[in-house]
């Protein structure tokens, strides 16, 4: 049984996934961060262009 538990530590492809893992969690979460400031931006831009139209560019 202490064999096993040794070679679970050692083995090196489990310390893959979990860098894998990680990485993929930094993209995800980068990802979502910029589609929320470009989403406000977009929001925002359309907004301004609603109001230009209304009010007849005044």
């Amino acid at each position: 049984m202490t064999h096993d538990i040794k070679r679970l530590l050692w083995d090196e492809d489990g310390v893959a996934t979990v860098e894998y893992a990680l990485l993929l969690s930094v993209v995800v979460i980068s990802s979502v961060g910029a589609w929320q400031v470009l989403g406000d931006t977009i929001g925002n831009l359309i907004q301004e262009s609603t109001t230009q139209i209304a009010t007849g560019g005044n």
